[in-house]
């Protein structure tokens, strides 16, 4: 899979000072028209795409599979084609690791435009998450607004609307 973007938090400095912790993610990449299916976060005002942590040992198709129906209850998901390649290095809070590098598969696929229903985890309950579909270009410009004006945005959003315009750009 062709690699799209590695992105290091400003904060880090050479990364052979760190001990890093490795997680691999999917994002999925749904499309009709110009609607696109993503996650509102009320915590943070942004929108993402559906995907997350893959279970250890687990398929990424398969992971792709179950963020993307537990996260907005996609249903007759198929025609799963590889997009890229998002990596990341950023702080991790954790004890076993001064930085997480997420590597994030991000796949195209198709599914019903009628969503089932989700299982969030509580966290994701808890920051407000839902699932929605809306034009890819009112979502690129609303993370903007968030990127330039909140100060309780999350640190993912960089890499959501980076994608989001690839997106743009080569899918639309």
């Amino acid at each position: 899979m062709r690699h799209l973007h590695t992105s290091v938090h400003p904060d880090i400095g050479h990364l052979d000072d760190y001990s890093i912790f490795q997680r691999n993610a999917t994002r999925a990449i749904v499309l009709i028209g110009n609607e696109i299916l993503l996650l509102f976060t009320e915590r943070y005002h942004d929108y993402t795409l559906p995907g997350g942590g893959l279970d250890t040992g687990e398929d990424v198709i398969h992971g792709l599979v179950r963020e993307l129906e537990e996260e907005t209850g996609a249903q007759n998901i198929k025609n799963i084609v590889p997009f890229g390649i998002y990596e990341e290095f950023r702080p991790w809070h954790k004890p076993e690791a001064d930085l997480v590098h997420m590597i994030s598969y991000c796949y195209v696929c198709s599914a019903d435009k009628v969503l089932g229903n989700t299982r969030f985890e509580e966290h994701e309950v808890n920051n407000g998450m839902r699932p929605v579909w809306i034009n890819i270009h009112d979502a690129i410009a609303h993370n903007e607004q968030t990127i330039s004006s909140s100060v309780k945005k999350g640190m993912s959003i960089e890499r959501e609307t980076f994608l989001l315009r690839m997106i743009v750009k080569e899918l639309l």
